[in-house]
This record gives C-alpha cells, structure tokens and sequence, in this order.
C-alpha cells in the first residue's frame, strides 16, 4: 500500500523548486525582450524601401536667366562633344568604389551670339542612354551658361559614364566650352577634378 501511494506522489528531486521556475521565467523574459529589441533594430534595414529616384532637372525652369528665344534665321554651323564623367571610380586596386557628384557646365564662349543647344543626354558605362536633358532646342545667351547637376547617390552613370552635348549657331561662332565637374570623397580625403568635353568630329584618313 505505502509502495503504491509513494509510485503516485510527484519525485520531489524531479521537479524544481519555485524559486528555480520563477529565475528561468525571468531569464525568458529578458532574452524575449533583448530578441524584440534586436528585430527591431534590423526590421528597418531589412524593409526599407529603395531611395526615391531622383527628380528629373527642367533646364528651362532652373536656368531661365540664361536662356533667351531662338533665333528665327537658319542653324548654319553645328558641332557637338563627348564628355567622359566619372560618377565612380575604383580606388585601392579596385576594392573600394568612391562615388561623386557630377556638375555638368554647358558654356556659350561668344560675346554676341546665340548658342542653341539641341541635345544633352547622359549614357552609363556600358553606352545605354540614362537621361535626356531637353525636351526641345533651346537658346543659350551671349557668355551664358546652363548646367546639369548628377548627385553622388545616382550611381547610374558608373565608372565610363559621358555626356553627349550637341550644339548649333546661325553662322560663325567661338566653340563653345563644355565640361563636367566631378567631387566627392572618402573619410577624410576628399577629391575635385575636371573632364573637358571633346568635339565629336570624324576621324579617318585624309
């Protein structure tokens, strides 16, 4: 009888003491909170969205100073240029990619003249067009300049990335200047340098 009854009560050196329960209820407790802690910290990485492309620059609008109606006689002269940009660029033997901004400058060297601007447009490394700058031709002033502004978080450009400027006057005019502004940096080194754009003029045998 005193053997049957001792089968069904509980082992006493099983079961823990309350004091015990109550320690491994708290410990549950904190490393619950230091977990929820932890998620909340890395939900905001792990679901944040993709920055906002940026807003597409109106020439017209931002440089309206600049720019004056366009001349009603016939386009006589033309040319264009090729701008290399550098909106990256591979640093300590390629380990590490520096990104900048890219100022592009579009400047009318004649004193008297209309310049027309008939095309910006922006080409990545591999030469697919990014942007477009001008929906339409437009005039730039005598000495006057109209720029594009490619900040350092649009790294869709890449390290080959170029402009193509293509421009056009009613007759004899000073070429105009036309060239990219790049700036940017890492810790506590920080860089500014300049890439002059080249006339696009055909190259052969004579």
């Amino acid at each position: 009888m005193m053997s049957r009854m001792s089968s069904c009560m509980p082992d006493r050196s099983v079961l823990s003491h309350p004091r015990d329960r109550l320690q491994r209820g708290k410990r549950a407790i904190r490393h619950m909170r230091a977990s929820l802690a932890t998620a909340m910290l890395l939900c905001p990485l792990a679901f944040a969205e993709p920055a906002a492309a940026q807003p597409k620059v109106n020439l017209e609008q931002a440089f309206a100073d600049s720019l004056t109606a366009l001349p009603k006689e016939e386009l006589a002269v033309s040319g264009g240029f090729y701008v290399p940009a550098y909106s990256s660029v591979a640093m300590s033997q390629g380990k590490l990619r520096v990104d900048f901004s890219v100022t592009l400058s579009v400047h009318n060297a004649s004193e008297t003249q209309a310049l027309v601007v008939r095309r910006i447009a922006y080409f990545d490394t591999a030469g697919k067009q990014v942007e477009s700058y001008l929906k339409a031709p437009v005039a730039v002033k005598p000495l006057a300049t109209v720029s594009i502004f490619i900040p350092t978080d649009d790294v869709r450009g890449g390290t080959g990335a170029n402009f193509i400027v293509d421009w056009a006057a009613t007759g004899e005019i000073a070429e105009p200047v036309v060239e990219a502004l790049m700036v940017g940096g890492v810790a506590n080194a920080h860089y500014a340098f300049i890439s002059q754009g080249r006339p696009t003029r055909t190259a052969g045998k004579k």
